[in-house]
């Protein structure tokens, strides 16, 4: 049985490779295993998303919004919701 296709979501890949200077899940994962942290490309997706997704929280309840955990975990997964935050963050 051949493995599924990656999910692309309505607003393109969620990546931090396509940022400046940004990487691959699967580099993430190397770079962390390299400092003895083992970890695959899924787990780095994993543990991204779920950080990305605290922040999103905040954000939506900023605005006044009260989201579903679906909805934030679309927010979280969206690429122009992840270059925003770099933009904040690094501009």
């Amino acid at each position: 049985m051949a493995m599924p296709m990656g999910h692309k979501s309505e607003n393109g890949y969620s990546t931090v490779a396509e940022i400046d200077n940004g990487l691959g899940y699967r580099e993430i994962a190397e770079a962390m295993s390299s400092r003895g942290h083992k970890m695959n490309h899924s787990t780095a997706r994993n543990v991204l998303v779920s950080a990305l997704s605290k922040l999103a929280t905040g954000v939506c309840k900023a605005y006044g919004s009260e989201p579903s955990e679906a909805e934030i975990k679309r927010v979280a997964s969206d690429p122009r919701f992840q270059a925003g935050l770099y933009e904040i963050l690094y501009k």
